[in-house]
């Protein structure tokens, strides 16, 4: 029984998808890409980075579905309760995600830089040894493409 409950649970992950009115980057792009909105807006080009722009750690859905799958799995079978980080442990800038939108979507929507938000930090990655060690996770999808392709789908899929 709770191997189909968590089967149901990752398949019900993998056809939401993400909420296209969150603040994220990769939804926020393929939205302007789907000409969904007019422009999309870069806060920060002033930052420590080889670009200027913020570098996030993206992960993939199905990767982030599969992290969380596998805790529950882990607590079911006796494991401790534990704080874990989920992501690939390194990162892309926004210039370079935007960039990545424009050439798969084929449309060069309009981006408009404006002044860094407060409190935001030049990088963000994830400490992700924990994870590996306790869980014994392994990302599959661990690609900027495949995660851009994949969200731009999905908004695709909302149009119809």
């Amino acid at each position: 029984m709770k191997n189909r409950i968590l089967r149901m649970g990752l398949l019900a992950v993998i056809r939401i998808g993400q909420n296209s009115r969150a603040t994220h980057l990769i939804a926020n792009a393929c939205n302007a890409a789907l000409k969904r909105q007019s422009e999309l807006k870069i806060f920060g080009t002033d930052f420590p980075t080889p670009d200027g722009t913020g570098i996030r750690d993206y992960i993939h859905v199905e990767d982030l579905a599969a992290a969380h799958i596998d805790s529950l799995r882990y607590l079911e079978d006796g494991g401790n309760s534990e704080v874990l980080n989920c992501g690939y442990g390194d990162g892309y800038s926004v210039q370079q995600v935007v960039e990545r939108v424009k050439a798969i979507s084929g449309v060069d929507f309009p981006v408009i830089n404006s002044e860094r938000r407060a409190g935001d930090p030049a990088c963000v990655t994830a400490s992700v040894q924990k994870i590996k060690e306790v869980l014994s996770w392994q990302p599959k999808y661990h690609n900027l493409d495949a995660i851009i392709s994949s969200a731009l789908a999905w908004e695709k899929r909302k149009l119809k």
